[in-house]
């Protein structure tokens, strides 16, 4: 069991004020069960929390997620060399790497918490990294590469959503984030298109092709 945080001697408390905008600290009893509950646990009684809730709550949920992904740089562009497995020759098939999958979460919790631009900018690097490689039909980087797919989507959605809620700072950026996804989108396609290929971003493509800010 993970001992409970003492909090008499302020000096020494954990800040976890940029998790609760607000709020000073959590209830001595209520830190003791989150540092001690198993994810699953957890997960659930935050979904059960946030189902049962006014909107607001949801709001200051997302917003506390918000600025913690700031402050850990989890906006930051990670490095997305060797997220695929190239194949061995010219003609043979590639293959998804562990650390793409490391990735791909890190962009899910950003569109999740309401950072649709900030995914989108690594999921345009992401979609880079395809060009020059080749996959089978039914294959595991064929799964992966929809999966991908329907990641950009949902950031394309979370991204519209972020501009209606007037939370994009810099409108030049945005639009900068959403060419080089579109340009990243469109070289992949011609790519495919040299070796008879199924494309993996019809989704994306269709998505981005009227989308202007």
């Amino acid at each position: 069991m993970v001992a409970p945080q003492q909090y008499t001697d302020t000096s020494g408390m954990t800040d976890t004020r940029d998790a609760r905008p607000v709020l000073g600290h959590v209830n001595l009893m209520v830190d003791t069960f989150i540092a001690n509950a198993n994810l699953e646990d957890l997960r659930a009684i935050v979904r059960g929390l946030l189902a049962t809730s006014p909107p607001s709550v949801a709001s200051a949920f997302t917003a506390a997620a918000r600025q913690r992904l700031v402050r850990v740089k989890a906006t930051d562009i990670p490095d997305t060399t060797d997220i695929f497995v190239a194949g061995s020759t010219d003609n043979s098939a590639s293959a998804p790497t562990e650390k793409l999958d490391g990735i791909l979460i890190r962009i899910r919790t950003l569109y999740g918490s309401g950072m649709g631009f900030a995914s989108l900018k690594v999921l345009a690097r992401v979609v880079s990294a395809t060009i020059g490689l080749r996959w089978e039909e039914d294959s595991a980087m064929e799964d992966k590469l929809a999966n991908i797919d329907a990641d950009i989507s949902q950031a394309i959605q979370s991204a519209k959503e972020e501009i209606d809620s007037n939370r994009v700072a810099d409108f030049q950026e945005a639009r900068e984030v959403i060419h080089e996804l579109r340009t990243a989108v469109n070289d992949c396609q011609i790519d495919v298109k040299k070796w008879d290929g199924a494309f993996p971003f019809e989704r994306a493509a269709a998505s981005l092709e009227y989308w202007r800010v």
